[in-house]
């Protein structure tokens, strides 16, 4: 039997819309930081990771386990970003075969200058069709999922300052 077959007609239609739903947000999403800010999705997925991070730089494989991406990925978008000089690639201290990635203060600025907009359009595309009840569940199982699939993603989030997990949002509630 597949998984598909283990799926009630409900939850594979749940399924397929939250998909579809993902994928064409993101698309538009993507489209608009291109018209608004000359900057792609991924561009401002790695420049926000970067920002978010205490010290404002990640290492390649922190950055691959946070945005979910390959190595290799990363690896050709931050290669991307330099050329641009949106990135800079800083030799590691303690590990001589580690690099830090880390935005120019272009790259700051791009990031802060697409911030704003961006944020208007996910709230006009996301938020604004939500109830607080539905805002509040998307959340809480965005976590309890997050959870499961990206224990590794979760521990790098809180050593390096970025909530990411249900994990360490109960843990900051109960401090």
């Amino acid at each position: 039997m597949s998984v598909e077959e283990q799926l009630s007609d409900h939850d594979r239609a749940v399924w397929r819309d939250f998909m579809a739903m993902s994928t064409q947000l993101i698309r538009e999403l993507d489209r608009r930081l291109q018209a608004d800010a000359g900057i792609s999705h991924a561009d401002y997925a790695v420049l926000s990771a970067l920002q978010e991070a205490n010290d404002h730089q990640l290492r390649t494989g922190e950055l691959a386990e946070l945005l979910a991406w390959e190595k290799s990925r990363v690896s050709h978008q931050v290669a991307r970003m330099e050329v641009r000089e949106l990135l800079v690639r800083k030799e590691c201290d303690t590990d001589g075969r580690g690099t830090w990635i880390a935005p120019t203060a272009l790259g700051s600025r791009v990031l802060l200058g697409a911030m704003k907009k961006h944020g208007s359009t996910i709230r006009e595309l996301f938020f604004d069709v939500l109830t607080e009840q539905q805002r509040r569940a998307v959340g809480e199982g965005a976590l309890r999922v997050l959870d499961r699939l990206s224990l590794e993603a979760c521990a790098i989030a809180q050593e390096k300052g970025i909530s990411r997990s249900a994990r360490s949002s109960r843990e900051t509630a109960s401090a």
